[in-house]
C-alpha cells in the first residue's frame, strides 16, 4: 500500500528545504526526498558568503544542515532515497523510489536543481572547491588579485570571463575553437576588455596543484592544442567551468512543460507548472541566477502556492 503525504518535496537543496520549511510549518505533512546528493550543489561548496544571515560566511554543507533542520523543527520528513519514477496524470500524485516502494501526495514540489556539466577528466574532481568552481558569482570573490582561468566558449564562459575581472588581475579565457558560440555583442565586450586573455584551440588536459595544510589545491592547467597536439603547462590560481548546466529533470519529462534546454516552464513569476498540484523551484527552473538565496526564495514562493492551492483544492 502507497505511503500518503499531503506535500512530497523532490529534492533537498536551498529551495526543497525552505519549501518544506513552509508547508510543514502551515501543518501540512510534508516529507523531503533528498536524492543521491543529499544538500544538493551546496555540499560540495566550500565557502558560502553572499547568503544573508551568516556575517562571517558559512561553509555549504554546514548552511544545508542549519536549513535541513530548520525545516524538521516545524515537521518535515527527510527521507533519503531517490524518486526514479512518477506518475502525475491524476490525484493524488504518485511517485516511487528505486526499491519501487510507491508514495503519493495532494501536491508535489520539485527542486532537484541542476548539474554543472564538467569535463570530466580525473584531476577535475580532486581539486573541486579547492580552484575549481562552476560559479562565478559564487567564488570570484575569492580571487581577488589572481589569475584564473575560464573554460568555454558560450554567453556563460564570457558573463563569466567578464564578471571575474572585477576582481582578478588577470582572466584567460580557454576555448576549443577560434570563433566563439556567444552572441557578437559577449564577444566584442571580452575581446576590448584588456584584463581579459584567450588560449584558443585549447582544452584542458589536466590540472596540476599541490597539498597546503593536508589539503590538494590548485595551482596550474595543463593545456593542449587541439590542432598540434602540443602541451604546455600554465601558471593558474583558479578555474571556472563555464560549458553549461544540465537540469535534473528527465524522471518529469513525460508530464511538464520543460523549455528547450531541459529546466521546468513555470508560471509567470509563479512556481505553478502545467499540471495543477505540482510545483518546481530552485535551478530546476532557473538557468538565470543560479543562487542559494534565489533558490530559496523560489522555495519559500512554491511552499506558499502549494500551500494555498491545496486550501482552495480540498
Amino acid at each position: 500500500m502507497a505511503e500518503h503525504h499531503n506535500i512530497i518535496v523532490i529534492g533537498s537543496g536551498p529551495g526543497g528545504c525552505t519549501a518544506g520549511m513552509y508547508t510543514s510549518r502551515a501543518n501540512l505533512d510534508t516529507v523531503i526526498f533528498e536524492g543521491m546528493q543529499p544538500g544538493g550543489q551546496l555540499m560540495i561548496t566550500t565557502e558560502v558568503e553572499n547568503f544573508p544571515g551568516f556575517l562571517d560566511g558559512v561553509q555549504g554543507p554546514e548552511m544545508m544542515d542549519i536549513l535541513r533542520k530548520q525545516a524538521q523543527k516545524f515537521g518535515a520528513k527527510s527521507i533519503y532515497e531517490s524518486i526514479v519514477k512518477v506518475d502525475f496524470s491524476a490525484r493524488p500524485f504518485k511517485v516511487w523510489n528505486g526499491s519501487d516502494k510507491e508514495y503519493t501526495a495532494d501536491a508535489v514540489i520539485i527542486s532537484t536543481g541542476a548539474t554543472a556539466k564538467l569535463l570530466n577528466i580525473p584531476s577535475e574532481q580532486k581539486y573541486w572547491g579547492r580552484g575549481i568552481s562552476a560559479c562565478a558569482t559564487c567564488d570570484g570573490f575569492f580571487y581577488r588579485g589572481k589569475e584564473v582561468y575560464v573554460v568555454g566558449g558560450g554567453d556563460t564562459a564570457l558573463e563569466e570571463a567578464n564578471y571575474l575581472t572585477n576582481m582578478a588581475s588577470s582572466v584567460t579565457i580557454i576555448h576549443r575553437r577560434q570563433e566563439f558560440r556567444a552572441s557578437k555583442i559577449m564577444v566584442d565586450k571580452v575581446k576590448s576588455n584588456p584584463k581579459i586573455k584567450f588560449a584558443l584551440d585549447s582544452v584542458v588536459d589536466e590540472f596540476l596543484g599541490e597539498t597546503v595544510n593536508g589539503f590538494p589545491s590548485l595551482n596550474g592547467i595543463r593545456l593542449k592544442n587541439v590542432k598540434t597536439g602540443e602541451l604546455r603547462d600554465v601558471h593558474a590560481d583558479g578555474c571556472f567551468i563555464a560549458i553549461g548546466h544540465r537540469p535534473n529533470t528527465s524522471v518529469f519529462a513525460d508530464y511538464l512543460t520543460l523549455d528547450a534546454e531541459g529546466y521546468i516552464v513555470t508560471a509567470g513569476k509563479s512556481t505553478y507548472t502545467n499540471i495543477p498540484g505540482i510545483f518546481a523551484c530552485g535551478d530546476v527552473q532557473d538557468h538565470v541566477y543560479r543562487q542559494a538565496i534565489a533558490a530559496a526564495g523560489s522555495g519559500c514562493a512554491a511552499g506558499i502556492d502549494a500551500e494555498r492551492w491545496l486550501m482552495e483544492n480540498k
